[in-house]
């Protein structure tokens, strides 16, 4: 019931502080009206004593006399038409004002009255905190956490737990400060140093740095087989280039990790990344027209000219589809379609080598970057 009560209380002040000034606007605007009208009168009145007294020439204030009366008779018309006995037209816009504004509390305490919860008791954050944990969100634990550890910062048992549900959240940055907190009081372990590793390359995007691989290899030196640590330093050796050395990491980590190892499917999935990128590197360009070849059939007649490229260009079409692991050959055939004028078939050569190339790898958006200096939009 007070809920009812304090919400009925607030709306009718809401509704009174919109209403009000709109009830006095028409009031306020004869005042003002009527306050200028007793202005020009004054101004009347003295124009009439300084021309008694010869102090203005009698065709100046017969030319101010028909100004002043023409600005109050202004000024009459205005507070005629400001009165409540105006033309019902201009009663209307306020009307319906006056109806939306108590329209919109009726209508919201219908809506709230059929799916709200008045009757639902209020829960501090205080206690919601000191509920049974199990029956507790995950917000409302690591902000118990927080509270917990804000009043006791030595506890070390404490900022282990919270350091792991922080860097699960994306909160890399609080996750290191815990994990560094924990290794501080409680001492470093494995456990500890290779997740403040993983917190410290997720803060940085993802990149390894010397910060995150220091840390991996203290983790290491606390046990050589933490798989953590080995799949990001082998991680690290990959964003280096030595895709080859960190393959062998990675097939080395997988043969000694045991069989229940939930790195097991990641650490596969980057040796298979590995793989593709060694396969490209390895495999030699594909042959095709190259930008000297295309300038020097400009000597030809146009006939021959089209006919020698377009013979080129679909040699090095069909050898593509054979092999399409080479992100030269796929350049060379998209300048070589547009060159052509052939904006259809280069469109098709830019989504077929985007999807042999991955479409997040380098060599794609590399090829999306040379669409456009071609004036070929990488949407068509």
């Amino acid at each position: 019931m007070l809920f009812w009560f304090v919400a009925a209380l607030l709306t009718v002040g809401a509704s009174l502080a919109v209403l009000l000034p709109l009830a006095r606007r028409g009031d306020d605007e004869r005042a003002a009206e009527s306050n200028d009208l007793e202005v020009y009168r004054d101004q009347l009145a003295e124009l009439d004593r300084d021309a008694a007294r010869g102090l203005i020439q009698p065709a100046e204030a017969e030319q101010a006399r028909a100004e002043i009366a023409r600005r109050i008779l202004q000024a009459d018309g205005r507070i005629a038409e400001s009165t409540p006995k105006a033309p019902a037209g201009r009663m209307l816009p306020r009307i319906a004002a006056t109806v939306a504004i108590l329209a919109v509390p009726l209508v919201s305490w219908g809506i709230y009255a059929g799916i709200g919860s008045p009757g639902l008791p209020s829960q501090p954050l205080a206690e919601r905190l000191a509920k049974n944990p199990a029956d507790s969100t995950v917000d409302e634990l690591v902000a118990r956490a927080e509270a917990h550890l804000a009043a006791n910062p030595s506890d070390g048992r404490g900022w282990d737990v919270l350091a792991p549900i922080y860097l699960r959240l994306g909160r890399y940055g609080e996750a290191v400060n815990a994990y560094r907190n924990a290794i501080r009081l409680d001492g470093a372990s494995a456990l500890r140093e290779s997740g403040l590793g993983e917190a410290t390359a997720g803060a940085a995007g993802g990149l390894v740095t010397e910060e995150a691989r220091a840390a991996f290899a203290r983790a290491l030196e606390l046990e050589p087989e933490q798989p953590k640590a080995r799949y990001y330093l082998a991680t690290a050796l990959a964003q280096e280039g030595r895709t080859a050395e960190a393959k062998a990491a990675w097939q080395a980590m997988l043969a000694a990790l045991p069989p229940n190892s939930p790195w097991h499917a990641a650490t596969a999935q980057a040796i298979e990344q590995a793989n593709s990128e060694l396969a490209a590197a390895e495999t030699p360009p594909a042959p095709g027209p190259t930008s000297e070849q295309v300038e020097a059939a400009a000597d030809m007649s146009e006939e021959d000219r089209n006919a020698m490229i377009q013979t080129m260009v679909a040699g090095l079409d069909a050898r593509l589809r054979e092999n399409p692991q080479d992100p030269e050959g796929w350049a060379r055939l998209l300048r070589s379609y547009v060159m052509l004028g052939d904006k259809q078939a280069a469109s098709d050569a830019l989504a077929r080598g985007r999807q042999a190339l991955g479409e997040d790898s380098d060599a794609a958006r590399n090829l999306v970057a040379l669409a456009g200096s071609l004036g070929l939009p990488a949407t068509e």
